[in-house]
Parts: C-alpha cells; structure tokens; sequence
C-alpha cells in the first residue's frame, strides 16, 4: 500500500473512531436519564405506597443503571488506544501502524481491561454520578424505615 492511501485510510478511519466516541457520550445521556427517571420515581412512589422494599428496588435499578453506565464506558473506552495510535502515527510519522483495524484493537484493548478496569470506571465521578446518590438515598431511607427513625 502507497503512502497516501495510507495516510487517507487511517484518516477516514481517525473521523470514524471519533464520531463512535461521540455517540457513545449521547447514549451515555439517555442512561443517566433512564436511571434519574426510574429510580427517582421509585424512590417517591415508595412513600406514597407506604413501601419501604420499593426504596430496595429503586436502590437496586440505581445500581443497575451504574453498572450499565460503567460498561457502556469501558467500550467507549477501548477504542481511546486505536485513536492513540493512530495520532501518534500523524504526530511522529511512525511507519508500523496499519489502517483499518478498529475491530481488532478494540477488542485486544477490551479484553485486557478486565473487571479492575470496570471497578476503576465506576468510581470516575462523570460515571458514579447520579446513581450512587440515588442508590445510597434509597439504602439510607430503607435502614431509617427498619430502625423507625423515619416511617414510611
């Protein structure tokens, strides 16, 4: 392969690993709002219920929105190692790299992340916020219902 047709796939491919890093951040949007709207609603129907086990399962969607959120980053994520290389190639000219391969790196970076790499996400603030909240609120006004500090 010429130069050019290098330097012109591995662009292509550059705009392309940036529009999917993008779109991931506008679904990221619509989970935080799935949890926000679900949980928070839970959390109220709880006290117009007079049913402190749907503060349990508004604490518990909380937590499963957190979880999706986290691995919805750790695949955005794994594409941040390709558009390294690739800049890295525009910044210094290095000859190794070979376009047209997203899918490989993305899964090679993936796979190597692991669960450290989903426990570290999760505690990124942009990540935990606003699920953590909602999840501890729920867990607190359940224990202040068991304990009859607080009546529901």
């Amino acid at each position: 392969m010429d130069e050019f047709t290098k330097i012109q796939l591995l662009k292509e491919e550059y705009l392309h690993l940036q529009n999917i890093i993008e779109r991931f951040n506008g679904r990221v949007i619509t989970i935080k709002s799935w949890s926000i709207s679900f949980s928070l609603t839970a959390l109220g129907s709880a006290f117009v219920s007079h049913s402190s086990l749907v503060l349990l399962i508004a604490s518990l969607s909380s937590l499963l929105f957190w979880i999706i959120e986290g691995y919805w980053k750790t695949f955005q994520y794994a594409y941040y190692d390709r558009i390294g290389k690739i800049e890295k190639f525009f910044e210094k000219g290095t000859k190794e790299i070979v376009p047209l391969q997203i899918g490989a790196s993305w899964y090679k970076r993936w796979k190597s992340g692991g669960l450290k790499r989903l426990v570290k996400i999760l505690f990124w603030p942009h990540v935990a916020l606003p699920h953590v909240i909602i999840f501890f609120i729920g867990v607190i006004f359940y224990i202040l219902n068991l304990f009859k500090i607080i009546k529901i």
